[in-house]
């Protein structure tokens, strides 16, 4: 069971997120953030990935700790639920179109948190501040153990933009964490 419960209780926010990597695609999100929810659920969606998230965050300040501590308790249920990396495929590449967007995710399940972010955004979608994107992913490859590229191709649609780095994600990290065999897929022996 590739599964993970994270709780997180902050001065500024109260996480409970769950995860299994071996689910169907199943979500039940509510952080407070309209937009936020709706990419967690396309990201569970596009990776097979069943995601519960529940969380209460200083939203009278604005959505920027909900959205990083969301992305800390992702990384971290990724990372828990890997266990020891046996056997995953650990690599993976997704490009995305939406619309007149195109990104790609490249992710290497390494254990050595890294992010590239080439994302063109600004401004806001909604009442979501566009610059929170990074924030998140951030958050989630420096705790999930991941080294990620995000890259923009085209696009200037900011939510086309945003939806297809978050599908493009999950599809690239539901093939990277599958299982394809038995062994540590590293010559040095770990994955750290």
């Amino acid at each position: 069971m590739r599964e993970a419960k994270i709780v997180r209780k902050t001065g500024e926010t109260d996480i409970r997120l769950e995860l299994d990597l071996d689910g169907t695609g199943k979500s039940t999100v509510d952080t407070g953030v309209g937009f936020l929810n709706h990419m967690l659920e396309l990201f569970a969606k596009h990776g097979n990935f069943d995601l519960t998230v529940a969380c209460r965050g200083d939203l009278d300040v604005d959505a920027h700790h909900t959205t990083e501590d969301v992305g800390i308790c992702l990384g971290k249920a990724i990372a828990s639920a890997l266990v020891d990396k046996r056997g995953i495929a650990r690599y993976a590449a997704e490009f995305v179109p939406m619309d007149e967007a195109l990104v790609a995710a490249c992710l290497d399940i390494s254990g050595r948190p890294f992010l590239v972010y080439n994302l063109r955004l600004d401004g806001k979608v909604g009442e979501f501040d566009c610059e929170l994107t990074e924030e998140f992913f951030r958050a989630v490859a420096s705790y999930g153990g991941l080294t990620l590229h995000l890259r923009q191709f085209d696009g200037t649609n900011r939510h086309h933009v945003i939806e297809a780095a978050f599908k493009a994600f999950g599809r690239a990290l539901g093939k990277a964490s599958s299982i394809v065999g038995t062994a540590l897929p590293s010559t040095k022996g770990v994955l750290e």
